[in-house]
């Protein structure tokens, strides 16, 4: 503990009170991902409707507005059948959300089930709904017609036997279009060699026609050399799987880089640990590997602006949000980007909205997730403020 103390200072005089709180956490045996985000990271309140009016859209004719609030650590959303829209948090609730009347604002909002292991992780699949927590994946069978016959959410084992690590360890889920539910694995570590059992630092995928509960080494691993990939997609044309990855810390402001890769077949290695942003050799581990031997990112997204969720436009532009940096000397990210798509390369990367960072470094707000809607609308997690948006094309005045 005494040893745990003097490294906190030590840090703290370097990076800040957030080092230091982190340290000072893990040695009295409390998971950082276990406090409320408004907590970890010191929220300035205030009405967020107000707040919105500083959101600068890329788009004219567009607009933002609050879609849902009291969505306690807002991450992952999974839109599902009749209207419903499913919300995975690092609180420990799953929400169902829903917008009946198609006015922009979810006028239901319930907790569907409680008391899980930081269920960040949330994907819909022909009527039923996966969760992801840290050790495992749960799946509510029939979920929708629980919703409306008010039933109670009883879920059952999907694939057991994660990492109990809470570093790095929420799990990011979708279901792809093989039919195989696609889970991010991060590393339990800002820098270390994945473990021999690959069940850090991949994506694996099992196959969605499984009734009987699976262990988490019987998924295929489909990608490999990812720190930490909590955000991915299929473009819609293509059909080809895109992965964003949150670089190292400790080297400085600057580096490396975040990125964006794409994967358009399995067993593509993209670098972690050996190799950053393409180019960097690891200072630990880049004696161990080559660069030239790993896949290069489609798009360098910038150091430590923490890209998570991402999803496609019809048109296959790419959103990506921006959680933003947490020890970086000036901060970073805090927004919604866009990537242009044009035949499989990264034409153009540009600003979809931004405003949750402030310009005396204040911040209100990070942008967790965003899911396109059938209606092109979009909507944006923010696990800061416990809120969902949405942009969406104003409507015409008659």
């Amino acid at each position: 503990m005494a040893r745990l103390f003097f490294m906190a200072v030590k840090l703290t005089v370097k990076r800040g009170v957030l080092a230091f709180l982190a340290l000072v956490l893990a040695g009295a045996g409390i998971a950082f991902w276990r406090l409320p985000v408004s907590v970890a990271y010191g929220f300035i309140g205030g009405d967020i409707g107000a707040r919105l009016a500083g959101i600068a859209l890329a788009d004219e004719g567009w607009e933002i507005a609050v879609f849902a609030e009291g969505v306690e650590s807002a991450r992952q959303i999974a839109p599902g059948g009749e209207g419903w829209i499913f919300v995975g948090s690092r609180a420990g609730s799953v929400y169902a959300l829903r917008d009946a009347d198609g006015d922009g604002k979810a006028e239901t909002k319930r907790i569907i089930l409680r008391g899980l292991r930081a269920p960040h992780g949330v994907a819909f699949h022909k009527g039923d709904l996966y969760i992801g927590e840290i050790p495992r994946v749960l799946v509510v069978r029939g979920v929708l017609g629980k919703l409306r016959g008010g039933e109670k959410m009883r879920a059952e084992v999907f694939v057991r036997g994660f990492p109990e690590s809470g570093h790095h360890g929420l799990r990011h889920i979708k279901a792809g279009p093989d039919d195989m539910l696609y889970v991010s694995l991060g590393v339990p570590c800002n820098i270390c060699l994945p473990p021999e059992d690959e069940l850090a630092g991949v994506i694996r995928r099992y196959p969605l026609s499984a009734r009987a509960p699976m262990l988490a080494g019987e998924g295929e691993v489909y990608a490999r050399g990812l720190r930490n990939a909590v955000g991915f997609a299929w473009h819609p044309h293509s059909k080809v799987l895109w992965i964003t990855d949150n670089g190292r810390d400790w080297l400085g402001d600057d580096l490396p880089d975040d990125e964006l890769n794409r994967a358009p077949k399995k067993g593509m290695h993209f670098g972690f640990p050996y190799c950053h942003q393409g180019d960097l050799p690891d200072p630990e581990f880049g004696d161990e590997g080559d660069c030239k031997d790993y896949e290069p990112p489609a798009l360098l997204t910038g150091a430590h602006v923490a890209n998570l969720g991402m999803d496609f436009t019809a048109a296959g532009d790419a959103l990506i949000a921006l959680h933003g940096s947490w020890n970086r000397s000036v901060k970073v990210g805090y927004a919604v980007r866009r990537a242009r798509i044009d035949d499989g390369r990264v034409a153009e990367y540009e600003n979809f909205a931004e405003g949750w960072l402030l310009p005396d470094g204040g911040v209100w707000g990070r942008p967790a997730d965003v899911a396109v809607l059938p209606d092109e609308s979009v909507l944006v997690s923010d696990d800061y403020a416990d809120a969902i948006y949405r942009i969406a094309k104003k409507e015409k005045k008659q």
